[in-house]
């Protein structure tokens, strides 16, 4: 979901649920994979979840602003299907320790 009148054009907001929220400013660099296929352990929790789809795990690092309106460096681990797209984001490391 692209939100308008932040300023930033491509600031995505996705890892929303009960736990955390925060705000992909820019893009997702380094971007690896970590499982596809069998070796997605939560594959029919997508499955049933989101849809069918060529599931795979991700990572890769990214800017975020979090709740208080800190901006950090993160590494971000998630979940991706071709046409159904990113979910399940979560903020695994930050990569600048204040």
């Amino acid at each position: 979901m692209i939100r308008a009148g932040t300023g930033l054009a491509e600031s995505l907001v996705l890892g929303q649920d009960q736990r955390v929220k925060f705000e992909v400013v820019g893009g997702i660099e380094q971007v690896e994979t970590i499982a596809a296929g069998p070796g997605v352990k939560v594959r029919s929790f997508l499955r049933k979840t989101y849809g069918r789809g060529r599931w795979r795990k991700l990572k890769g690092i990214a800017t975020v602003r979090l709740p208080n309106g800190n901006l950090r460096r993160v590494e971000l681990h998630w979940y991706e299907a071709h046409g159904i797209g990113k979910h399940d984001l979560k903020i695994k490391d930050y990569l600048d320790k204040p």
